[in-house]
C-alpha cells in the first residue's frame, strides 16, 4: 500500500512536470497545451513510482516501455524525461524549433528516452501490442504502457488492436485512456459519442477500470490491480480535465492547440512555482 508521504512526493513531481511543460510552451507561445497537461499526473506516477527504466541506458532491453499514442502530448513526456535525467532540463527550451530534438509529436529517433515514434492517432495501439508481444516472446518480464486519447478512440485501429491483444492474452500490456472529454474540434460526445469506454473494453475482454485521472493514489492502485491479471490486457480510463493546472487552457472551450500570451504563461508558471496553494488560485 502506498503511503501518504509517497503520494505527496508524486504530487510534487507532477507539479514539477507541469512547471517545466509550461516553460516549454512559453518559449513558443503556442502548442498542444490541453492534452499535454491532462496526462501529467499519470506520467508522474509511471516515471516516479512504477516503470523500470534507466536514464543512463535508455534502450536497456529489460526496461518497461511507454507508447505515447496521443503523440501531441510529447511536451509533457519531454519534461518528465528531463526531470528523470535523460537530458538537461534546459534543452526543453528548443521545443518544436528548427533543429530541435523535441518535435511537436514524439520521435524515438530524436529524443532520448522516447520509446516509440507517434504520428497518426490510433497507431500507438498497434505498436504497443507489437512491443508487448515481442517482449513476451523474448521472455522478458517488462510491461508496456500505452497512452491513448479519448478522441483517438474514434479510430478503428484501436478496436482492431483491442481484439488482438485480448485474443493473445497480453497481460503485460496496460493501457490508459486520457478521458478529458474533448478532441480537436470540440466535445467527444458531440463529434462521435464514445459512451462508456471502460464497459466497451470490458466487452472486448480487457480488464477495465475507470478512475479519477488526477488522483495519483488511484492511479497507482489501478496499476497494481492491473498487474494481478494473468489472462487479460488492462485498460484504465482516466477521467481528466483538458488543460489541468493551466488556468487559461482549462477555461477555454477549444484548447487542443492554442496560442497564448507570454503574460498568460507567466501567470501559470508563477502559480505552479508558488506550490499547491498558488496552483489552485
Amino acid at each position: 500500500m502506498i503511503t501518504q508521504s509517497r503520494i505527496e512526493e508524486l504530487k510534487r513531481f507532477a507539479r514539477q512536470i507541469r512547471l517545466e511543460t509550461m516553460k516549454e510552451f512559453r518559449a513558443l507561445g503556442f502548442g498542444h497545451v490541453g492534452g499535454s497537461m491532462s496526462i501529467i499526473d499519470l506520467l508522474a506516477v509511471l516515471y516516479g513510482a512504477v516503470m523500470h527504466i534507466d536514464p543512463d541506458r535508455p534502450v536497456w532491453e529489460d526496461r518497461d516501455w511507454l507508447i505515447m499514442s496521443k503523440g501531441h502530448a510529447g511536451p509533457a513526456l519531454y519534461a518528465t524525461l528531463a526531470l528523470k535525467g535523460f537530458f538537461p532540463v534546459s534543452d526543453l527550451q528548443t521545443l518544436n524549433q528548427p533543429g530541435t530534438n523535441f518535435p511537436s509529436h514524439c520521435d524515438r529517433n530524436k529524443t532520448r528516452g522516447v520509446d516509440m515514434t507517434t504520428g497518426s492517432l490510433g497507431q500507438g495501439m498497434s505498436t504497443a501490442i507489437g512491443v508487448a508481444l515481442g517482449n513476451r516472446l523474448d521472455r522478458r518480464k517488462s510491461y508496456t504502457y500505452l497512452v491513448l486519447g479519448d478522441g483517438e478512440c474514434n479510430e478503428g485501429q484501436v478496436w482492431e488492436g483491442a481484439l488482438f491483444a485480448a485474443h493473445r492474452k497480453l497481460s503485460n500490456l496496460i493501457g490508459f485512456i486520457d478521458c478529458n472529454k474533448k478532441q480537436l474540434d470540440g466535445y467527444t460526445k458531440d463529434i462521435c459519442d464514445l459512451g462508456n469506454l471502460a464497459a466497451k473494453f470490458s466487452v472486448f475482454n480487457w480488464f477495465a477500470q475507470e478512475i479519477d485521472g488526477s488522483d495519483v493514489g488511484q492511479i497507482i492502485t489501478a496499476i497494481e490491480k492491473a498487474k494481478l491479471q494473468q489472462e487479460q490486457p488492462s485498460m484504465i480510463v482516466l477521467n481528466t480535465v483538458k488543460g489541468a493546472g493551466c488556468s487559461f487552457a482549462e477555461n477555454a472551450l477549444m484548447n487542443h492547440h492554442m496560442f497564448f500570451t507570454r503574460e498568460q504563461a507567466d501567470e501559470v508558471i508563477a502559480a505552479l512555482e508558488a506550490g499547491p496553494e498558488g496552483a489552485n488560485k
